[in-house]
């Protein structure tokens, strides 16, 4: 490609509305560009490196035996209703009317469809196992898109789906894909780790994300360095610190005037704020029923944790209803004297047998001295979020907490989407059994994004030689010369003789120009072809570790074959 043919728009200033490196640079060196929030164009540059992981994505998907399919987007509403995930999901779903006024979903994934077409298609254990897999677009209604392609409303999204006849089946296959994507992310020069995650709304009994440690991630990620514990903080795990506790002489109700939040009151109080017990009421969104949270002060609540537990998602309690429920504002809450038609949670980092502070359901009051062994009907679970310097719960060394961009998760689904509708098949013993399945999805644009992420530096982008858009520019720095146009012409169809990804820029640009934007949009390899080729040499940079050489134009295609050679293999030897 020349440069003088392309669309490269490039711009010296980052854009003001871009908060993440990945999108200022994506932004600046022509890569996407943005139509409106959460919704952008590939460019030339950023199409190319999209297909180049897909390429990789696809050959992995092929060796483990999965067929590449196509589904639509565009889907009736009443598919999404046998499952209940048009009500689950329906905060994210795009759904509209068409001219017959009939309900339609743009899917943000396919487990359904795939549901669908394995309930007509397979009859018997003998058509089993199957691995299909797409890469589509997925549409989902971000409230707050941001970080340009890391949280987006329209995205590209490798989904495959495992259909099984036993959980042997499912386990086989569900290792067959963790090989596989880390062999992808591999390939794709993405440094990552596995860790444990939640099934959220896709169900399921087992999952696992796989995220790439940048300050640019919205997930957090909890960490033994020690014996390589990882976890998202939706499931992780830890031994809380035990904090310090003082001794009521027994029951006590306290005036505590416009005093609410736990900091006021245990200051107030004089109590640790781990002792104090912090009362949130939560709503099921599945049969609109009250719950109360019990946690240490000191402690956060995680909303992944509690949906999890009870089996559908949640949302905080509005001020007027914790009104009309308790007959008390939020900040005198406590678990004493709740009516009996709320269900009462605590977390078990809270000791049983441990006075606590609390609200005593009574404006303007807080209780101290009772215990949680003498609230009745309570239910103990792990509701609250780990915090960094905690211990591990496998080794007891301190855990850190790290900010995250997910770049892939698997599921297993189970028979969750088969029982719900009808997907079934004829065992060997003739029985009718649901079909077991899995789920797996990767993010590409997200695999690019965390590139840029890892590896950009001041200059701008750093591609891995194995995604960038090309391998090799050729920078022909006066192009009024004929020696510096006849070398770089050579030098340019030599190169995509010998299967080199070449761009050459033959623009009529200063030199400068011409190194920043080389240095902008990140191509590995650069050929300066410029005034010492009347020596008959030309410059050969490597944009990964800055190393310069001058080589003689006669050997410049050998030496760059050679170096490109060099960086796929360092790549592919971390596989």
């Amino acid at each position: 490609m020349r440069w003088n043919k392309a669309l490269i728009p490039t711009f010296k200033e980052d854009p003001s509305d871009a908060e993440v490196i990945s999108h200022k640079l994506m932004l600046r060196a022509g890569i996407i560009k943005q139509l409106s929030a959460g919704l952008y164009t590939f460019l030339p540059l950023g199409w190319r490196a999209m297909l180049k992981a897909m390429k990789i994505i696809r050959e992995e998907m092929d060796d483990i035996g999965a067929q590449e399919i196509f589904m639509p987007s565009l889907n009736p509403i009443e598919i999404w209703e046998e499952t209940g995930r048009a009500k689950d999901m329906s905060e994210i779903l795009f759904t509209f009317e068409d001219r017959k006024g009939h309900r339609n979903v743009l899917a943000p994934t396919h487990e359904e469809i795939i549901t669908h077409i394995a309930r007509d298609e397979i009859r018997s254990f003998r058509d089993l196992p199957q691995i299909w897999y797409q890469i589509q677009n997925k549409f989902r209604d971000e409230p707050r898109a941001r970080f340009g392609l890391l949280r987006v409303r329209e995205f590209l999204m490798k989904d495959s789906y495992s259909l099984c006849a036993n959980w042997e089946q499912l386990d086989e296959i569900y290792n067959l894909h963790e090989r596989a994507y880390r062999r992808i992310f591999s390939r794709c020069g993405l440094k990552y780790v596995v860790v444990g995650a939640s099934s959220g709304l896709m169900g399921g009994s087992a999952s696992q994300e796989f995220m790439v440690p940048s300050d640019a991630g919205e997930d957090s990620t909890v960490f033994c360095e020690k014996c390589g514990y990882a976890a998202n903080t939706e499931v992780a795990e830890s031994i809380p610190s035990e904090g310090s506790w003082v001794e009521f002489p027994g029951r006590k109700k306290i005036h505590t005037p416009f005093l609410k939040t736990v900091d006021e009151v245990s200051k107030f109080l004089g109590v640790p704020q781990n002792q104090m017990l912090k009362s949130l009421i939560y709503v099921s969104q599945k049969d609109g029923q009250p719950i109360m949270v019990l946690l240490r002060g000191d402690h956060q609540l995680n909303e992944e944790k509690l949906s999890r537990y009870i089996g559908g998602t949640v949302r905080p309690a509005h001020p007027e209803e914790v009104l009309e429920w308790f007959g008390v504002p939020v900040g005198f809450l406590g678990p004493v004297g709740v009516p009996k038609n709320i269900k009462i949670l605590a977390d078990k980092a809270f000791p049983i047998d441990k006075q606590f502070a609390t609200g005593a359901n009574e404006e303007d009051y807080h209780i101290v001295g009772w215990k949680l062994s003498e609230i009745p009907d309570v239910e103990f679970g792990d509701f609250r979020t780990v915090q960094e310097g905690e211990k591990c719960v496998k080794c007891g060394a301190p855990l850190s907490v790290k900010t995250t961009i997910e770049i892939g998760h698997i599921f297993k689904l189970g028979t969750r989407y088969s029982e719900a509708m009808g997907a079934t098949f004829t065992d060997v013993d003739g029985e009718q059994k649901p079909i077991i399945m899995g789920s797996y999805g990767i993010g590409i644009g997200r695999i690019l994004a965390s590139a840029i992420e890892l590896y950009a530096d001041e200059n701008g982008i750093i591609w891995p030689i194995t995604i960038a858009p090309f391998e090799v520019i050729i920078t022909a720095l006066d192009v009024t010369k004929s020696d510096v146009v006849d070398v770089a012409e050579k030098l340019y169809a030599d190169l995509r003789s010998a299967g080199v990804d070449v761009l050459y820029d033959d623009r009529d640009e200063r030199a400068g120009t011409k190194f920043k934007d080389a240095d902008l949009i990140g191509i590995p390899i650069r050929i300066t072809v410029g005034r010492k080729v009347a020596e008959g040499n030309v410059e050969i940079f490597v944009r990964k570790d800055g190393s310069r050489q001058d080589v003689r134009v006669e050997d410049a295609v050998n030496r760059t074959v050679e170096i490109r050679k060099k960086l796929i293999e360092e790549i592919e030897n971390k596989v």
